[in-house]
């Protein structure tokens, strides 16, 4: 998935915090909102301007930002 065909950053919108094109609604509400159990149908009744792609997006956004964030594996110490 494309997620940047859903998300924007813009720093007149929500402080340029990522949110979803066309709405203030923010990355980190939608994770926040998985990360306490919330189903995506649930989010989709809480913010009725978000599709289930674009809770998806937000989902793989933050897959490649942890992907990135990740320390890469050390070397084995071979002694």
């Amino acid at each position: 998935m494309d997620y940047n065909e859903h998300i924007t950053r813009d720093p007149n919108v929500c402080g340029g915090e990522p949110v979803i094109k066309g709405t203030r609604v923010t990355l980190r509400t939608i994770l926040a909102s998985l990360a306490e159990g919330s189903a995506i149908q649930e989010i989709l009744q809480d913010f009725p301007t978000l599709s289930e792609e674009d809770v998806r997006a937000a989902i793989a956004f933050a897959a490649t930002s942890a992907q990135d964030d990740l320390p890469a594996p050390g070397l084995p110490n071979v002694a």
